[in-house]
């Protein structure tokens, strides 16, 4: 979960907000499994091999797919830093990571949504 989300979750609890509601919980509980890699292990991967003159911009970008308990296939890309020298790839994966799951929320938002509306 990332640090903005547990600041939310706290101030939601602080307020006793106990209404149904998705929350970090239900998004982790959501995820069945997650996979990353960068561009270029895409492009070897596609191709077997590759040493182009923009392999290390390949390089930078992170690619992060969440697949859901349901089978769903969410995709966050972190496009990497615009410096070379500014690439971590702990960072990219946790933003990669952040953009898939803000696919997640709004689909487990109408779940529940009919489900309290008894369709």
């Amino acid at each position: 979960m990332t640090t903005n989300n547990q600041t939310i979750e706290a101030q939601i609890q602080a307020k006793g907000k106990t209404a149904a509601r998705v929350t970090p919980a239900d998004i982790e509980a959501n995820i069945a499994s997650e996979h990353y890699f960068t561009a270029l292990d895409g492009v070897e991967g596609a191709t077997g091999s590759w040493n182009g003159s923009d392999s290390y911009a390949l390089g930078l970008i992170t690619i992060c797919v969440l697949v859901a308990r349901n089978g769903t296939r969410l995709i966050g890309v972190n496009e990497g830093p615009v410096s070379v020298q500014n690439f971590d790839a702990d960072m990219g994966r946790r933003m990669a990571r952040e953009k898939a799951i803000d696919q997640l929320w709004p689909m487990l938002g109408y779940e529940l949504r009919t489900k309290l509306a008894g369709l």
